[in-house]
């Protein structure tokens, strides 16, 4: 479902991704761990096809991001921390115009509706002006934009940035229902508890290197360490050591 082959990204003299490699399936949460400045938002960036890498290619859905940007963004759903919603439209108003953007027809949009409501609980959004959202209903409805067209990938980018506990649950919940119906999801975070929660493996990167690709178990198992916080940090440890 996701293939990452040779990524590498410089802005100016600052390496935000160097030979990064690794794939992903279909039926998995897919975890990019690392700390701010990672290099986790300019890969996603790259496999969205906001951003050409400097090197290297990715297939995403088995479209390569170069060579078929058009089928790659009808294949992908992009969740993250900062998308604004229309103020003046109610969650359905808002669902049903992307929805069309997708080329479902009204019908088709409303059934999708209802599944998403379903799913992640809309009551209170669909027929209610985004401007008098809280910070979860804004989100339930960014992420409800994100799949209207049911896409096979589903990239999210710190999406539990500033939920309140109720809210990041459903969004955790959804992940992995989403997961479950064969899809691949892309979980972005610093947040090592949410990794532990809904990732089946982890790439962790650091300075735009990638540290490890791995299971949870298998990355504490590596380490020797109890916690993936505290695995996280062996690893960094380990890779000054190597550049001395």
């Amino acid at each position: 479902m996701l293939q990452v082959a040779h990524l590498s990204k410089s802005y100016g003299k600052f390496r935000a991704l160097a030979d990064v490699n690794f794939s992903a399936q279909a039926g998995e949460v897919f975890g990019l761990l690392g700390p701010n400045g990672a290099g986790k938002t300019t890969l996603l960036r790259i496999l969205s096809t906001l951003l050409r890498p400097d090197s290297g290619t990715a297939r995403v859905a088995g479209y390569d991001v170069l060579q078929e940007p058009e089928a790659v963004r009808r294949s992908i759903g992009v969740v993250n921390g900062g998308m604004g919603l229309y103020d003046r439209l109610s969650g359905r108003e808002m669902l049903r115009y992307f929805a069309g953007l997708y080329g479902l027809t009204q019908a088709q949009a409303d059934a999708r509706i209802a599944e998403l409501d379903a799913t992640l609980d809309l009551s209170g959004t669909l027929d209610t002006r985004a401007a008098g959202f809280s910070t979860g209903m804004k989100q339930k409805i960014v992420i409800a934009r994100a799949v209207i067209h049911d896409p096979a990938v589903l990239f999210l980018d710190e999406a539990a940035s500033g939920l309140d506990v109720m809210a990041r649950r459903a969004l955790l919940d959804f992940v992995l229902a989403y997961r479950q119906e064969g899809r691949l999801v892309v979980y972005s975070t610093h947040v090592m508890s949410e990794v532990e929660e809904v990732c089946d493996r982890a790439a962790v990167l650091e300075r735009g290197e990638l540290l490890t690709v791995d299971s949870v178990a298998g990355i504490l198992a590596q380490t020797g360490e109890p916690s993936l916080e505290r695995a996280f940090f062996r690893l960094l440890e380990r890779r000054a050591e190597v550049r001395g």
